[in-house]
């Protein structure tokens, strides 16, 4: 079968659909990724999973083995801030090492690494909240960039633009290969990113629920079951605002931010930790307890209506795409919808 659509972006990553796997802290490993691009899209390892890089330079080596030597990304997350003890430059070297054909930047400017990640041949998508970052992205070098949309699960920023006008918008100002991210879940949804100027778009949320994710059933069984309202922003008095799935510890967070917002940062941090730390949301992928643990989850969950193989889940996008394209041409044609 042709392909659907040819963009910047399949042109770009050498796929067959304009959909990028994001990086999912904990969640997108070898298994994930290669599912990913073996129903022709790109998926990124998240690096921030691995407790060193000799874990994160085995699960590169065995994820080429299942793409079959297909090329595949590695996602770089950085802190707003350089903080004593970050991993970054040991990644980019690992990745450099390695001959990774992709790497997928968010957090703060990837300026200083891009040298010698193009020195290595390897292509940059940085991932930004807001066209603003977006064009600053483009000014230092990368080769394409993600604009997230307010409805996107994970850190959609401060400003909290909806993802139809972060689109049109981006479409507007941005000149590099775009992708656009947040709440899109239907296929349907790429054929409107495309029109709106996109090049791609970026799936996390409605991916959870794939086998290859190696979490617990009950928690994949928890999103199939939530809607686009069992969501709840969180973490705005920090100033990383963070979109997780409505559970106790949302209600707890918003309590404390309620209670403490005025506090300084850092005895606020204090507060929260022990309710938003990477491990207590690990442990509910592990155990399936969803009542705790601040865990990414965005709008488009509506979407993850069953557990099934990543490459059914592309497929039904596919097809919804290809008659959301139907549609416009009859729309085109004078033909009455209802």
């Amino acid at each position: 079968m042709p392909a659907l659509f040819k963009t910047r972006i399949t042109e770009l990553f050498g796929i067959r659909l304009p959909i990028i796997a994001s990086g999912l802290q904990w969640l997108a490993n070898a298994d994930y990724v290669a599912a990913a691009v073996n129903a022709g899209l790109m998926g990124f390892i998240t690096a921030a999973s691995f407790i060193d890089v000799d874990a994160l330079r085995a699960e590169i080596r065995r994820c080429r083995e299942l793409t079959g030597g297909q090329p595949f990304g590695v996602n770089i997350s950085m802190l707003p801030k350089l903080v004593v003890g970050e991993r970054v430059e040991e990644i980019v070297d690992l990745v450099c090492e390695e001959g990774v054909g992709f790497v997928e930047t968010a957090g703060r400017n990837p300026e200083p690494y891009l040298p010698r990640l193009h020195a290595a041949g390897i292509k940059v998508l940085h991932k930004a909240p807001t066209v603003r970052h977006a064009r600053k992205a483009q000014a230092v070098g990368v080769d394409a960039i993600t604009v997230v949309g307010a409805e996107c699960g994970g850190h959609p920023g401060l400003e909290l633009v909806g993802t139809m006008v972060q689109a049109a918008v981006a479409a507007r100002d941005i000149r590099v290969p775009l992708v656009v991210a947040g709440g899109i879940g239907h296929g349907a949804q790429l054929v409107a990113a495309l029109a709106l100027g996109a090049d791609g778009v970026a799936i996390g949320t409605r991916f959870l629920v794939a086998e290859e994710i190696w979490a617990h059933p009950a928690y994949k069984a928890r999103l199939v079951a939530a809607d686009e309202t069992d969501t709840a922003l969180i973490m705005s008095s920090l100033r990383n605002t963070l979109r997780a799935l409505s559970n106790q510890t949302t209600a707890t967070v918003r309590e404390i931010e309620r209670e403490r917002g005025d506090a300084d940062p850092e005895s606020l941090l204090a507060a929260l930790m022990p309710h938003i730390a990477g491990q207590v949301g690990r442990r509910a992928y592990e155990t399936g307890d969803t009542a705790t643990g601040a865990l990414s989850v965005g709008q488009s969950v509506a979407f993850a209506d069953r557990v099934e193989p990543l490459a059914v889940i592309v497929r039904r996008l596919e097809d919804q795409a290809r008659t959301a394209l139907e549609r416009l041409a009859h729309i085109a044609q004078g033909v009455s919808l209802r």
